[in-house]
C-alpha cells in the first residue's frame, strides 16, 4: 500500500481531503489526531506539516504528497509534479512600505535587508536580478518586519494582497506563483504503459482519479430537446467538449435530444439561448468525474 503525505491542518488540509473524498478515496482515520489513515482502502495517508511534505517525499518516507508549490521550490529537493490541484492559489511577492521609493527591483539599494520565510527562493530571485541584498530569515509572518526595523523589504505569500495593504506594504514584484501540487520523488516514470512498475501504475491511477474530479469542477452536464431544424444554431450555443451529442427521440417528431458539457458560469446565458431556439425539457446536472 502506497503512502501519500497530506497536510495535517489548515485550509490546504481541508481542500485536499475534500478532493480525495470526491475521487472516491475517503479518509478513514481512527481519530481526529491520528497520524495515519486509510485512503479508500487503496492508499495510506500520512498527516504531516505541509512544509515537511517535500522532505518526506524526497527521502522516500512517502511515495507521493500534496503540498504547496512554494514549499516544494523552497525545499530545493528534486521532486516531480504529477498534477496541479488548482486550489491553494497564492503568490510569493516582493513588497516594500507604501512610502518607499522602491517601484521596481532595480530600485533596491545594495545591502538592503529582506525579511522572508522563504530564504532560498528570495536569495535565488535577487541573484537572478543581480541585486546584492541581505536575507533575514523569519519563521512567521514577515509583513511586520519593516515596521520593527528588521528589514526594508519583505518576500512573503499573499492571496489577495489585503494583508500587505493593511500593514502598509505595496507589492513590487512577483517571485513565484503557487498552488497545491501532487508530487513524487524525482522524475519517476509515471504511466500505465506495459512494463511500468506497480507503484508507477498506482500513482498514475491516482493522478487520473484526482484529475477527473478537477476537470469536472466548474462544469455542468446539460440536456435539452430541440427542434431538428434549429440544430445548426444549437451547435453554436452548445459547443461542448467536442460538439454536442445529438440523439433521436422515440416518437420525437421534429425534436431531437442534445447533450453537452457546459461551463457552470455560462449556464444562465446558455439556457436563455436554447429557449430562444425553441428548446424544451432543459435539464442541468452536476458532474462528479470527467475523463478527457
Amino acid at each position: 500500500m502506497l503512502r501519500i503525505a497530506l497536510p495535517n491542518k489548515g485550509r490546504l488540509a481541508e481542500e485536499t481531503r475534500e478532493l480525495f473524498e470526491d475521487a472516491g478515496l475517503e479518509v478513514r482515520a481512527r481519530g481526529e489526531r491520528a497520524l495515519t489513515a486509510s485512503l479508500g482502502g487503496e492508499f495510506e495517508a500520512l498527516f504531516v506539516r505541509a512544509q515537511d511534505i517535500p522532505e518526506f517525499v524526497a527521502d522516500g518516507a512517502a511515495d507521493a504528497g500534496v503540498t504547496g508549490w512554494d514549499l516544494v521550490c523552497e525545499s530545493g529537493r528534486t521532486l516531480h509534479t504529477l498534477l496541479d490541484l488548482e486550489f491553494g492559489r497564492c503568490r510569493l511577492v516582493l513588497a516594500a512600505r507604501e512610502e518607499s521609493a522602491i517601484a521596481a527591483v532595480g530600485d533596491i539599494a545594495a545591502a538592503s535587508r529582506v525579511a522572508t520565510p522563504f530564504p532560498r527562493l528570495a536569495r535565488d530571485f535577487f541573484a537572478r536580478a543581480g541585486r546584492a541584498v541581505e536575507i533575514v530569515p523569519l519563521s512567521g509572518a514577515a509583513e511586520v518586519a519593516p515596521h520593527l526595523g528588521i528589514a526594508e523589504i519583505v518576500v512573503d505569500l499573499t492571496s489577495t494582497g489585503s494583508t500587505l495593504r493593511v500593514n502598509g506594504l505595496r507589492e513590487v514584484a512577483t517571485v513565484l506563483e503557487s498552488s497545491a501540487h501532487l508530487i513524487v520523488n524525482g522524475a519517476l516514470g509515471i504511466g500505465a504503459a506495459e512494463g511500468a512498475s506497480p507503484r508507477a501504475r498506482a500513482l498514475d491511477d491516482l493522478k487520473t482519479a484526482l484529475g477527473s474530479v478537477l476537470r469536472a469542477r466548474g462544469r455542468r452536464y446539460m440536456m435539452a430537446n430541440v427542434p431538428r431544424a434549429a440544430l445548426a444554431r444549437v451547435k453554436q450555443i452548445l459547443p461542448g467538449l467536442n460538439g454536442p451529442t445529438v440523439v433521436d427521440i422515440l416518437n420525437g417528431g421534429d425534436f431531437v435530444a442534445v447533450h453537452a458539457v457546459v461551463a457552470a458560469d455560462a449556464i444562465y446565458r446558455t439556457i436563455a439561448a436554447l429557449k430562444s431556439a425553441g428548446a424544451e425539457g432543459i435539464l442541468v446536472t452536476r458532474i462528479e468525474r470527467l475523463m478527457p
